[in-house]
């Protein structure tokens, strides 16, 4: 038996959140309402095809809301719904996950510190 059926709930948000863009563009949406070329800039590296795709994934699944307006020229802001924004601490803790990791690599590949001879004796080394 399948550990996660096709429609299981956990499995349908591990592929959500397994996108590459998704979460990136959720986190982007925190602070607000933002017109698409304001989220490009803000995310880097993201192309407007991409975002676009991603931001009518996210609508789809309703994290996402698409409001336009009715302006020369037209006007499209994106922001979070209820939904999306509750989220925001997973991603929030995903984010603390991934720096704290860095930061042990970061560590695990620096190179070996060197003991002075008083630290040395005081760990059992050699006088």
């Amino acid at each position: 038996m399948p550990a996660f059926i096709a429609d299981c709930p956990a499995r349908l948000t591990f592929d959500l959140l397994g996108n590459t863009w998704n979460g990136v563009v959720l986190w982007a949406l925190r602070d607000g309402p933002t017109r698409p070329a304001t989220l490009r800039r803000r995310i880097g590296g993201i192309s407007n095809k991409v975002l676009t795709e991603t931001l009518r994934r996210l609508e789809r699944n309703g994290l996402v809301a698409r409001e336009r307006y009715r302006e020369a020229p037209p006007r499209v802001e994106y922001r979070l719904t209820p939904l999306g924004e509750t989220l925001l601490p997973t991603l929030q803790a995903a984010g603390d996950w991934a720096q704290a990791l860095a930061a042990r690599e970061e560590e695990a590949a620096a190179p070996p510190r060197r003991r002075s001879a008083p630290q040395e004796r005081a760990a059992g080394g050699r006088r």
